[in-house]
């Protein structure tokens, strides 16, 4: 699907007002065709964002200054933001794919469907789950869960989570966790479209971010009909 026209500038004014920057900073930055950027001495990471044509670096004010003379095609490469920042302990996170979405088509179960929107099936997901896929979803931060559960042994038990958490009153920043042996089979997709949904309902335009090497959330993103936006690149300090 595609976005509306005016949805590139609420995504990029809720970035914008993410990242300290002035609302209007991703526009003018459109226009001028420079790179924004702001220099936090205090931070202890360096971020880079591409969004529909406009670029920001958030960092120390040395970050700002190595990274000058680099294009935005290589500072969206997390091996570039390591290597300005090896002597300063630049470590962790790493690229990620940004996906949009105004309105999504709704997904139907194929037969009936139970959602749990307390935290105790969202935590039991988790100990179903590898500690990276864990970390990388966050459910712990998205503030909104939605788990199916499905009817095994006479009780019911986590498959997996579609949640998400609002940003700056605009987006909903969305993840998705599955337990590995029901990947593959559509209730990832299904869990997200329940929790997007429920977001559309709110008023909020739908985020979705991917690490870049993550096929199966890249490919979710993508079968529901999320737009391509932009990348993330940070890492952290010290």
């Amino acid at each position: 699907m595609t976005l509306e026209s005016h949805s590139a500038a609420i995504i990029q004014l809720a970035w914008a007002r993410r990242l300290g920057l002035d609302d209007g900073a991703f526009a003018s930055a459109l226009e001028t065709g420079e790179r924004i950027t702001r220099a936090d001495d205090s931070a202890r990471a360096v971020e880079f964002v591409r969004l529909f044509g406009s670029s920001a670096l958030v960092g120390p004010q040395w970050a700002l200054d190595a990274a000058a003379g680099i294009a935005d095609e290589e500072m969206a490469q997390h091996v570039t933001l390591l290597t300005i920042t090896r002597q300063h302990g630049g470590h962790g996170q790493g690229s990620a794919a940004l996906f949009f979405a105004d309105d999504l088509p709704l997904l139907q179960p194929s037969g009936e469907l139970t959602v749990s929107h307390g935290n105790p099936a969202a935590i039991e997901l988790e100990g179903l789950c590898p500690p990276d896929d864990v970390n990388e979803v966050g459910l712990s931060d998205l503030e909104n869960r939605y788990t199916i559960l499905h009817e095994e042994d006479g009780r019911r038990v986590p498959v997996a989570c579609g949640a998400y958490s609002e940003w700056e009153g605009i987006l909903a920043h969305m993840g998705v966790l599955v337990a590995p042996r029901w990947r593959r089979r559509g209730v990832g997709s299904l869990a997200a479209s329940v929790a997007a949904h429920e977001a559309l309902a709110s008023g909020l335009t739908l985020q979705w971010r991917s690490d870049v090497s993550n096929k199966g959330s890249l490919a979710i993103a993508r079968s529901l009909g999320f737009a391509t936006g932009g990348i993330e690149t940070s890492v952290l300090l010290g």
